[in-house]
């Protein structure tokens, strides 16, 4: 089950004299009285005032305008809102929707409002138009009314309800599970649902059978159901919705159907025991504690996924591509999404990251690359949407922790099957053509320019091996922005520069990048890789071009430009020679000339150390030997 909430917080608000303070001190005392403060001071409902165990506080507020300051300061804190009018004053309910549910929204309270109609007993007894008649044109302009009430404070009518209603719709809130406007369940709420469903059709035969619904109702409510209660339940699903049941059991749509039963017959607290007990938390998704995602202990160890999970989600692929042709669908990776709250692909940065067939399919190689993306850079939400899908192993076997990167250079070896590359350099150099190829789409002389991060993901061969390559493309406008943390390279694996080869500004400037980085990284500790990539070789290059390359190379102390042309599909190996870099990560590793002269020092400091710490190894053993000596000589004597 959830964490139970340690209180609730009530705000009460409303025009002067609608009856706030004398609610509040209703409710506290079970009692009226005839004299009440003008504002009470934060009033505490017990936890066994209600059935839910959950204490509540009551703030009272002053509507005049020189407390609105500090009205305004607690309605933030507010986890719901008591909205007040006098039955007896019309004035006030027209006020509710001229300005307070409009101020409520200009505040951004976004949370269960409660509309109280105060001094029940004052009431002209000549105007008896009902409450559902004066509030329906209400509750239809403003969603963010969970329910309405009166009530008399001075004969003790409906009191404590008011209170229940607001402490309900904090603890059980009706916006995530159902749309008033179309009276159905709300989309994370039918794939949540489904998702238990599934989990708890055992024999996997599309229905829950009595065995099956009785195992269901003792996880989620720690009772049994009678054979007549489960008949009962059956019955009335079959007589609203037939398809609901069949000769095995209760189907999906009978199970979607009560539980939406349950919401228009007001029994939220039923479908929220049920989400709560799977492990979702109030914006139905699976809460942290349902999440052992391993705690990276350095900023240059990265997470991926383990090899019993690569398994799972090979299988996963096999089992949705329905039409067997190698590639998931949109239709069909849709339905493999069904059970998560929403597809996780849909959206930056992963919608456009993988290779996509011609139809928009994603082959295998795509998958699993994706779903490594999606590790590297967000690990919860990887193994969340794993958990989704039917991972069903123990959550903490689905990813492990790399070692860092430093530690890899001083080994000169690293077991990272995930790197990720940042494409660096200046506009127009090419940066987003090598995305694109990467991803096998075709090339584009038509030129946009990058404003946002970009990504694209992989599997590439490498030394009889798949190794998933992330390529990072870093717009130049926000180099700085990166470079503005200390830990901005941590998660770089390989530096990749690219330049037009036919444009001379172009490599001047990728150059300074590349020295930029380099300065970074060793004022930081975290030194990468570094490639140089002379793009759009096609072209004719300028005459020094290939001799100004080679030379910067050569100062910064890294392999020489890969030349290549997208357009002419002539690649160069460049995707192997990245994730052979970022397999060697102690090899072509950028310099500065200042980087260059500490490194020198340092080993100048650590063999002057060794030397002095020989000779004082060799001065003790001599002197060892020669009292020694003198010992035996005086024996001898």
């Amino acid at each position: 089950m959830a964490a139970r909430r340690s209180s609730v917080r009530i705000v009460v608000v409303g025009d002067r004299a609608t009856g706030k303070s004398s609610l509040i001190a209703a409710v506290a005392s079970e009692s009226f009285l005839d004299k009440v403060p003008h504002l009470l001071p934060p009033t505490r409902l017990p936890a066994d005032f209600y059935p839910e165990g959950v204490p509540i506080t009551i703030v009272d507020t002053s509507s005049s305008l020189e407390s609105r300051g500090k009205l305004a300061e607690e309605l933030k804190r507010a986890d719901a809102v008591v909205l007040t009018y006098a039955c007896d004053q019309p004035s006030t309910l027209d006020h509710l929707s001229s300005f307070w549910l409009h101020e409520l929204r200009r505040l951004e309270v976004k949370v269960p409002v409660i509309v109280v109609g105060c001094k029940l007993d004052l009431r002209d007894e000549r105007n008896l138009t009902s409450l559902e008649q004066v509030m329906s044109p209400i509750m239809q302009q403003f969603r963010e009314i969970e329910t309405c009430i009166e009530c008399s404070a001075a004969n003790l009518v409906q009191v404590p309800e008011v209170f229940y209603y607001a402490q309900k719709a904090v603890l059980h809130p009706t916006a995530p599970l159902f749309d008033q406007e179309t009276q159905a369940l709300k989309p994370r709420c039918v794939r949540a649902l489904k998702r238990i469903f599934l989990l708890c059709d055992h024999d996997m035969d599309g229905a829950l059978n009595d065995r099956e619904l009785n195992e269901f109702q003792v996880r989620c409510f720690n009772a049994p159901l009678q054979p007549a209660e489960i008949a009962g339940v059956k019955q009335v699903v079959q007589e609203q919705l037939p398809e609901g049941v069949n000769e095995l059991g209760l189907t999906l749509e009978g199970f979607l159907f009560l539980h939406a039963l349950f919401i228009e017959k007001g029994r939220l607290e039923t479908t929220w025991t049920v989400l709560r007990t799977f492990g979702y938390d109030d914006d139905i998704k699976l809460r942290n504690d349902q999440l052992s995602v391993p705690s990276k202990k350095a900023p240059d160890q990265s997470l991926e996924l383990t090899s019993e999970a690569v398994e799972f989600l090979k299988g996963v692929f096999s089992l949705f591509d329905t039409d067997k042709d190698g590639a998931l669908l949109h239709s069909e990776l849709e339905d493999l999404f069904s059970t998560a709250p929403e597809s996780p692909w849909d959206e930056a940065p992963y919608k456009d990251a993988a290779e996509r067939t011609a139809l928009g399919g994603i082959l295998l190689n795509g998958f699993l690359s994706e779903w490594a993306f999606m590790t590297l850079l967000n690990p919860a939400k990887s193994l969340a949407n794993l958990i989704y899908i039917g991972y069903t192993s123990d959550p903490s076997s689905a990813l492990h922790i790399t070692k860092r990167r430093s530690f890899d250079r001083k080994k000169q070896r690293t077991d990272r099957n995930v790197f990720q590359c940042f494409i660096f350099g200046p506009k127009k150099a090419g940066k987003s053509a090598i995305l694109n190829s990467f991803l096998g789409r075709p090339f584009s002389d038509n030129y946009y320019s990058t404003s946002e991060e970009s990504y694209a993901a992989n599997i590439v061969d490498f030394a009889g091996t798949k190794k998933t390559l992330v390529l990072r493309e870093i717009p130049e406008d926000g180099f700085r922005k990166l470079l503005s943390s200390n830990e901005s390279l941590a998660a770089c694996d390989v530096a990749a520069f690219v330049y037009d080869s036919s444009d001379e500004y172009s490599l001047k400037r990728a150059s300074e990048l590349l020295m930029e980085v380099a300065r970074r990284g060793e004022q930081s500790g975290f030194v990468v890789p570094s490639l140089l990539i002379a793009a759009k070789d096609d072209l004719n290059s300028y005459p020094m071009a290939i001799k100004d390359a080679a030379r910067i190379c050569q100062d910064m102390g890294i392999d020489a430009p890969v030349h290549l042309s997208v357009k002419e599909r002539d690649l160069n190996n460049v995707f192997s020679r990245i994730v052979n870099a970022a397999s060697n990560p102690h090899l072509s590793v950028a310099e500065t000339e200042i980087g260059r002269n500490q490194k020198l020092y340092r080993q100048l400091v650590n063999r002057y150390l060794m030397l002095l710490s020989v000779g004082t190894a060799v001065a003790v053993v001599g002197l060892a030997t020669y009292r020694a000596y003198a010992a035996k000589k005086s024996h001898s004597n």
